[in-house]
């Protein structure tokens, strides 16, 4: 096992990553396309023969294809690990101009707004966590989407009834404030050192230029072809003549280049006091769609004032220590934090080094889904709700749930909370908390610089295609993250903390983490999307990578399991079609499969100062990770 140390490990000669190099200094405290019409979708064969262009904002030409994947980089000057290898490219082009780990994290993000857009952008929300090497601090940033101040309990009960829960997706009563944009000023005011036009310029040259489709992207397209064609904002964005992307073919945004320009210039003032947020608010209270559709887009109640009075919490971050390292994550309005660590927690008292798979997967199973029956009781919008977090998070709470667990026998769901308040020993039981379905499309980003400091970076419009609905002329979907609320009490006997409420915040299951050692060093960090499968896809490669002794592009690439509180634990093939799932389902577990869950990144600090980026080898198509220099 890992003990808070970093070992030598095992380094990789890394081929194929397309960077450039220059000296770093240290940062300081086709078709055209009609202006308005969205995107332009060329042929392969058009991008093919069409000459390179300049590139706007930046040095050299335009891509002509995006750059190589790779799941693993090893070397130094630092790291960047995402998705997509346009958004790693533009955060290593940031570091390698001597920006830091927030200005590349930020530059990531927006450059993810255009290749990711179905998972992330202006329209949407995130969790930023940040270790500063000066400090050895950990620090949260809460840039959570909002309620109307208008919401109450009632925001999705029509006739006495809950709102289906698709037509609630597909609304503008879905959509909460955005808040990307602010936390990306508020992380770079507080630890960056370039502005937030420089950082965009990248995303910017890129939206305008344009990116290779790839089998995923045209894959989240097709599977919301039908719903996009009846919004025409998003129809012309995304179904350009009403037919899905090639793949291969050169994937361009004006709008959205736009739009970056607008932020760039003005600053993100443009979205909370000015004309991009005028247009968000008119999209959300009057939804563009299609009257010939037969669409029924309900109309939200976003105010001016709602993105006026906007804030970005600072949020204490959570802390547990697991075999003897301290593991950092986003606390609440969040649950991520609070369930990883309590689950740790609960595995503290098995030694999982040792352990057969067969133990392993049982007691992960098990521990996650003690943690999930706890959130659900426990965690919300703490600007509304007392949660407890310290308790969740006591080692003495922990016990009295871990000794619920039985090497011969399994848990049943829905099962109910403990009470961290007054933790009773093998505590079983009391009445089951409610459980809230959470859309699994996300997009996650890990950086680390060259001087030490690292971000973990989650960051959603929730669907995959958030609520459909793009705001005309700006090139952007709208979130439709208040669907995470509960829409009305599952269990009317037990608090739930999750309710819709003026200005508050739907919990989330977003957990990007830091591994400290004991000198407060990094060992490692982590994140991935999937709704709530994030919480176990991020148990999952910390337990994999600290006891299990894998690798962490390994770790990464495990197949998953992810209990949550549910009859059914879900598993990718990996697991479906092996071995452990007979011997699980032996000692009473009940399965049912997942093709995919998560797509983690992450990075590891190595010895001399260098950096490994780790990313997915097959999910999502496969991940990206580069590193300023190369080194085998």
């Amino acid at each position: 096992m890992r003990r808070g140390v970093v070992r030598n490990l095992t380094l990789w000669a890394v081929g194929g990553v397309l960077v450039s190099v220059g000296a770093a200094a240290p940062p300081s405290p086709s078709r055209s396309a009609q202006p308005g019409t969205g995107a332009e979708t060329a042929t392969a064969a058009e991008a093919a023969a069409r000459p390179e262009s300049a590139a706007s904002g930046g040095s050299g030409a335009a891509r002509a294809t995006s750059p190589e994947k790779t799941p693993v980089a090893k070397g130094s000057g630092g790291a960047v690990a995402s998705v997509d290898p346009d958004a790693s490219a533009a955060g290593i082009e940031v570091l390698r101009k001597g920006g830091n780990a927030v200005d590349a994290a930020v530059a990531t993000a927006a450059a993810l707004g255009v290749t990711e857009p179905y998972s992330a952008g202006v329209g949407g929300g995130g969790y930023f966590v940040y270790y500063d090497a000066k400090s050895r601090k950990v620090r949260n940033l809460d840039g959570r989407e909002t309620a109307p101040r208008t919401a109450d309990s009632k925001l999705f009960i029509e006739d006495g009834k809950p709102v289906p829960f698709a037509d609630a997706v597909t609304s503008g009563l879905g959509v909460g404030t955005p808040g990307t944009p602010a936390t990306w000023q508020e992380a770079l005011d507080s630890w960056g050192s370039k502005s937030l036009r420089t950082l965009l310029k990248p995303a910017e040259r890129l939206a305008r230029n344009g990116f290779t489709v790839d089998e995923t992207f045209r894959d989240q397209t097709k599977s919301n072809r039908a719903r996009f064609a009846d919004f025409p904002a998003t129809a012309r964005l995304f179904l350009p003549g009403g037919k899905l992307p090639v793949v291969g073919s050169t994937f361009k945004n004006p709008d959205l280049a736009r739009t970056y320009a607008e932020l760039g210039d003005e600053g993100v003032d443009a979205l909370y006091h000015g004309a991009i947020g005028r247009d968000v608010v008119r999209t959300v209270n009057k939804p563009p769609v299609d009257p010939d559709s037969g669409r029924k887009a309900r109309p939200g109640d976003l105010s001016l004032k709602d993105l006026r009075d906007y804030e970005v919490e600072r949020r204490t971050a959570t802390r547990t220590s697991y075999r003897g390292l301290g593991v950092y994550s986003m606390a609440p309005s969040s649950s991520g934090g609070t369930t990883v660590g309590e689950a740790l927690n609960i595995l503290e008292r098995t030694d999982l080094s040792k352990a057969t798979r067969t133990r392993y997967l049982h007691r992960f199973i098990e521990a996650s889904r003690i943690a999930f029956a706890d959130r659900g009781r426990w965690v919300g919008d703490p600007a509304f709700e007392d949660v407890p977090k310290k308790e969740l998070l006591s080692q003495r709470f922990a016990d009295s749930r871990e000794c619920l667990i039985k090497d011969d026998k399994v848990l049943k769901s829905p099962l109910a909370p403990g009470d961290p308040r007054r933790p009773a020993p093998c505590a079983d039981g009391g009445r089951a908390a409610p459980t809230t379905y959470e859309g699994e499309n996300t997009t996650h980003l890990t950086v680390a610089d060259k001087w030490g400091n690292v971000v973990a970076y989650t960051l959603t419009i929730e669907q995959t295609g958030g609520s459909g609905i793009t705001v005309p002329g700006r090139g952007f979907l709208l979130n439709n993250e208040l669907t995470d609320f509960s829409f009305a009490p599952a269990n009317p006997a037990v608090h739930d903390p999750n309710l819709p409420g003026p200005g508050k915040r739907p919990r989330s299951s977003l957990a990007p983490t830091i591994v400290l050692d004991k000198n407060d060093r990094p060992v490692v960090a982590v994140g991935s999307p999937g709704g709530a499968t994030i919480i176990t896809t991020v148990l999952q490669t910390l337990t994999g990578y600290l006891d299990r002794d894998l690798e962490l592009v390994d770790a990464i690439a495990e197949p998953r399991a992810s209990q949550r509180n549910a009859a059914q634990t879900e598993l990718e093939p990996g697991l479906w079609d092996s071995g452990v799932r007979g011997r699980l389902e032996a000692i009473g577990h009940s399965f049912k499969q997942n093709p995919e869950i998560g797509a983690a990144t992450g990075v590891e600090r190595l010895p001399g100062g260098k950096w490994l980026a780790a990313a997915e080898k097959v999910r999502r198509g496969g991940g990206s990770a580069m590193v300023v220099k190369p080194q085998p």
